[in-house]
């Protein structure tokens, strides 16, 4: 892989994830993008923006 990232989980983590409710995994996914859009300067908001992208 040349650009992007990867990453992996255990079974279990998956396995506890796949139990939420699509409320609750909406409810993380909200709370993980509030939390980062507090904590990230405009820098590393551009950079994660280019690697989701697939930029780099």
């Amino acid at each position: 892989m040349k650009k992007g990232f990867s990453y992996t989980l255990e079974d279990e983590k998956i396995i506890e994830y796949m139990k939420l409710s699509t409320e609750d995994k909406l409810r993380w996914l909200e709370d993980i993008n509030e939390f980062a859009a507090m904590v990230l300067n405009d820098r590393e908001k551009a950079l994660r923006a280019k690697l989701r992208g697939g930029e780099i």
